[in-house]
């Protein structure tokens, strides 16, 4: 009750006089609870700013942090600090006259405080502001950053979706052309109820013929990167993909016996390969290059080769439809904690 002595305006007219407000916090991620406060604040006040608070070593760097308020809240200001400062009250006993100088610095003048928090009371007296409560029981979206740091997947629904690539999985279906690659991607997807993306090669050869250049390669694997940036925002919680830019390099070693400069960069690898046999028979669909079994069973040893070269986790999926089905969906299950 004290904190609210030396407010200007009464609580009846904070209100209806909201012009300027802020909200602050680290968004270490930002959540279903953020947006709600968020939200409510924009909606209580002429113009919000949002301050995005970050120190060094945080387990999510700052900018990407200001970067994914600034997605989701266009229409707001976004500004960001990153000093070194007391988080708390207790750690200096200049923490609030700190905090004053920084918000007016990086955020200028504010009439209304909103938060969650009981911080912001205190807070808003100190900067000359109103205070405006939000969610206190935090009933509307019961969640907390920490909460969905330490169990994405379990708080999987309260995660906005430009987040959730930062928390997403992905495994690679990876192995030689006709070994089954697409079935398994498309059936893996079904079951774990999430995204399947198709081989760009495919998309690429589909529209432009298959005769493939250096060129095309490299047009292939910006084309499955690109697809794939897409594909993490409509995830729950893997991707599974039906290759990757690390098998367009295994093709250009089949194709053109070389390489291209950037083969040899890291190509963020997915987090799990399941590499196809080639027990079925070669399917010629037009967009298809190996039929000799000899060459195969070297596009295979390739990939193998690759992998293990690269240090990647893989484990081989072989047998019949059925029996490579429900061999790589309990590795996927058993590999990301993902219940049955």
């Amino acid at each position: 009750m004290g904190l609210a002595t030396g407010l200007s305006v009464g609580r009846a007219d904070h209100m209806n006089n909201a012009r300027a407000g802020l909200v602050l916090g680290k968004f270490m991620p930002p959540h279903a609870g953020h947006m709600f406060l968020c939200d409510f604040a924009r909606a209580a006040c002429e113009q919000l700013t949002i301050l995005v608070c970050s120190l060094p070593g945080d387990e999510i760097p700052g900018d990407r942090r200001t970067a994914w308020m600034r997605e989701l809240y266009p229409d707001c200001r976004v500004v960001s600090c990153d000093e070194v400062v007391p988080q708390e009250p207790a750690e200096d006993p200049r923490f609030w006259p700190i905090w004053r100088d920084l918000i007016a610095r990086h955020v200028g003048l504010v009439d209304t405080v909103f938060a969650s928090e009981a911080y912001g009371h205190r807070l808003a007296v100190e900067i000359g502001a109103r205070f405006i409560p939000c969610d206190p029981l935090r009933e509307t979206a019961p969640i907390s950053a920490t909460m969905i740091r330490s169990d994405p997947f379990g708080h999987w629904a309260y995660i906005p979706r430009p987040v959730r690539p930062w928390f997403a999985r992905r495994v690679c279906v990876f192995g030689p052309e006709s070994s089954g690659k697409t079935t398994l991607s498309r059936q893996l997807a079904a079951a774990l109820g999430t995204v399947h993306l198709p081989e760009y090669g495919r998309t690429w050869t589909e529209a432009f013929g298959p005769e493939v250049a250096a060129s095309d390669l490299d047009a292939i694997a910006r084309g499955h990167v690109a697809s794939r940036a897409a594909a993490l925002r409509l995830v729950d919680r893997v991707l599974i993909e039906d290759t990757d830019p690390i098998l367009t390099c295994v093709w250009a070693d089949m194709l053109l016996g070389e390489r291209r400069p950037w083969m040899s960069e890291a190509l963020a690898p997915a987090d799990l390969y399941l590499l196809t046999g080639v027990e079925f028979d070669w399917v010629d669909d037009g967009t298809r290059y190996f039929p000799n079994p000899e060459d195969r069973r070297r596009f295979h040893e390739l990939c193998e080769q690759e992998l293990v070269r690269r240090g990647l986790p893989y484990e081989h999926v072989t047998g019949s439809p059925e029996v490579r089905f429900t061999h790589a969906l309990d590795i996927v299950r058993r590999r990301f904690d993902l219940a049955a």
